[in-house]
């Protein structure tokens, strides 16, 4: 018999994504799946529209608002697949996404392979969106992969992963105490218990890039920075246990020096302590540079009111940038009609 995949989707006033999302989970062509909503106490119609969609196999609950983490925790807790596929209430699977990793899954024989895949971002039009290759789109080992990931600030999109249910349960819970980053902590504790990452290019996420809105987005908020900084520690620890050699420690410091703006000149309790450790790493951090865009903001304002301009225009931008996107799907849902 074919291995039950589950569908896990946390969600919270996702009134506007959610029926596309779930859409996408029905329209898998893997036959034997189950789709479970934990509805985190939205104040919006997420979860009456969830239920629309209850039936055999798509299973809609919800609790008291307690975070993306929790809700994952819980709907895994209440799934019975042999295989996990995590999805965002705003995110959406190509119909063959599942068949794919698990016809090379299959051949792989081993529980302790790790399945990742292509993705794209996008606005509206996931029609629109871009899928640009990256040095993690290959297969890899787990250590060579967090090497990459932290010396070249890269990432995989959540969706990405198809994962055994004894890599998660070798993981372990979701990190309820991360506000930020907890998916980038998350899988790098699914990867220290594989033994490989098999890439799937034809495989393929679409990612809905919400910009300010992201839970993963930092901006001035000192209770992300400080969240940020303890993932940062997990990840250095983690990459260290694999492998604890000199590349590994300049991908280290090349982490630290890349994140080191999002605490600067706010947080300088937390720059004294990455400044450490990447001394301890054999590195130095330098001072972080703004850019051209907002060098000159800094000469005649100063550093906070720069990094302020850093934060909030790119926001302003993304607004409009959303705002054309979805007049452009509008305009050519009308020309179809």
């Amino acid at each position: 018999m074919e291995p039950l995949v589950s569908i896990l989707i946390p969600a919270f006033n996702a009134q506007e994504w959610i029926s596309d999302t779930l859409r996408s989970a029905v329209a898998q062509t893997w036959p034997r799946k189950e789709i479970i909503v934990v509805d985190d106490g939205s104040s919006d119609e997420t979860l009456a529209i969830a239920r629309r969609f209850s039936c055999g196999n798509v299973c809609v609950i919800t609790q008291e608002n307690q975070g993306a983490a929790a809700a994952r925790n819980k709907a895994f807790s209440l799934c019975q697949g042999q295989y996990i596929q995590w999805l965002d209430a705003d995110d959406l699977l190509a119909p063959d996404k599942i068949s794919r990793q698990m016809e090379i899954l299959g051949q792989c024989l081993s529980k302790w392979t790790l399945a990742s895949s292509a993705w794209g971002q996008f606005l509206y039009r996931d029609r629109r969106a871009k899928f640009v290759p990256t040095a993690l789109w290959c297969d890899l080992s787990p250590a060579d992969w967090l090497v990459r990931k932290l010396g070249q600030n890269l990432h995989m999109q959540t969706a990405t992963w198809l994962v055994s249910r004894e890599l998660s349960e070798a993981a372990g819970p979701w990190n309820t105490a991360l506000l930020g980053d907890d998916d980038g902590e998350y899988f790098c504790r699914i990867l220290l218990a594989c033994n490989s990452i098999r890439f799937v290019p034809e495989a393929r996420v679409y990612y809905r890039a919400s910009g300010s809105n992201s839970l993963s987005y930092i901006g001035r908020s000192n209770r992300k920075r400080e969240a940020q900084w303890l993932s940062m520690r997990m990840h250095v620890a983690y990459l260290r246990s694999l492998e604890d050699s000199e590349r590994v420690r300049a991908a280290c410091v090349r982490y630290l020096q890349n994140w080191l703006i999002f605490f600067y000149p706010e947080r300088l309790d937390i720059v004294q302590q990455a400044e450490e450790m990447a001394k301890a790493l054999g590195g130095q951090l330098q001072a972080p540079s703004l850019g051209w865009k907002y060098s000159w903001i800094k000469a005649l304002l100063g550093w906070r009111l720069a990094m302020h301009a850093r934060f909030f225009l790119p926001s302003v931008r993304w607004s409009l940038a959303r705002v054309w996107d979805k007049a452009l799907l509008y305009a050519e849902d009308r020309c179809q009609v």
